[in-house]
């Protein structure tokens, strides 16, 4: 059979869980999909759970299970599903969240209908913790972006714009491959480099209203990574290693329209990163120092270079003026923001 659409799930301890989202999945009323599950070597049942669906439901012929070597971590694992994808468009699905059952319908058409490269839906976040559950609807308006720049543009306006995830939309490979993006190496913040990158490299691109995904978060699951009682310093060092390369090689995007909006998420999630790191000073061992805090907020561009931007110059050179003031003085200013926001 000839597949249109690619569901990837990455598959790792999800025991509890891969029933739910594999029901979601192949409850889908488009019937093209080939649905990949990245079985990363965990110790649970999980994959057996998906050899069960495998040989039991009525769409278990469409089920390819491919298995890592050995465990190598979700951003390796997303890397396979790029590199086994066999179809013109990818969607990825989180083996411990759900999608509605006409979420690829939803977008495959709206990818038709604009030529898009790209298109999202909107999504419902469902908090699952202390035995509460809240769930909230994250609407985008109905848009689409089909002139060059435009989409990117959009994405860095504002910080919040677009959820910086690797779910719920529809993509062509060929855009990702075309254009190497790849996963990092580690286990949190892993796919920074492909969110801040991806928008760059679109064109056509469509957000839909409607709710295709539920987003559960729960204690313990990987967007949880950081709720622990003990945090190695050296894996939030891996995560600023790989921030502190995207920030670097922003200066292929320097002469683009929307450079100055880019440079500002940038550094604002830098801002967020340093604010988290105070927030859990007490279980981050060994401790940051003040200099290496204020480091983290270092520009990759000259003040000359932001005084030449072409717009939002005081907002660039906030951020800026942070990772060159006195180390004491800038974690004191990045305590204050973060308080202010809530994050500490």
């Amino acid at each position: 059979m000839t597949y249109e659409v690619t569901i990837g799930i990455p598959v790792y301890n999800v025991e509890k869980y891969i029933r739910s989202s594999l029901d979601s999945a192949l409850a889908q009323t488009f019937e093209n999909i080939e649905f990949l599950i990245l079985d990363d070597c965990g110790t649970d049942k999980s994959i057996d759970i998906v050899k069960e669906y495998q040989q039991t439901h009525p769409r278990g012929k469409d089920i390819r299970i491919v298995r890592q070597p050995h465990n190598m971590g979700i951003g390796e694992t997303r890397n396979r599903i790029l590199d086994e994808t066999r179809t013109k468009y990818l969607y990825m699905l989180d083996s411990d969240d759900d999608i509605t059952p006409n979420t690829i319908e939803l977008l495959y058409k709206s990818a038709l209908r604009y030529d898009a490269e790209i298109v999202y839906g909107s999504y419902e976040k469902v908090d699952l913790y202390d035995e509460k559950l809240t769930k909230t609807e994250y609407h985008y308006p109905s848009t689409q972006f089909l002139k060059e720049h435009e989409f990117a543009d959009f994405v860095y306006s504002k910080f919040d714009n677009l959820q910086a995830t690797t779910w719920n939309f529809l993509v062509k490979i060929d855009v990702i491959r075309k254009n190497n993006l790849r996963f990092n190496s580690i286990n949190y913040w892993e796919d920074f480099t492909f969110t801040m990158d991806l928008p760059t490299y679109i064109t056509r691109a469509v957000l839909l209203h409607d709710i295709t995904y539920f987003y559960y978060c729960r204690s313990g699951s990987l967007s949880n990574f950081q709720v622990r009682s003990h945090i190695d310093k050296s894996e939030i060092l891996a995560t600023i290693k790989v921030m502190k390369e995207v920030k670097e090689q922003s200066n292929r995007l320097l002469h683009m329209p929307y450079f100055h909006k880019r440079m500002m998420k940038m550094m604002k999630a830098h801002l967020y990163m340093a604010c988290t790191i105070i927030k859990d000073e007490k279980v981050i061992s060994p401790s940051f120092s003040d200099r290496e805090i204020r480091d983290i907020m270092r520009s990759p561009l000259s003040l000359y270079d932001i005084l030449k931007m072409r717009g939002w110059r005081l907002r660039n050179l906030t951020l800026y003026l942070l990772g060159v003031l006195p180390p004491a003085v800038s974690v004191s200013l990045i305590r204050r923001f973060g308080i202010k926001k809530g994050i500490i």
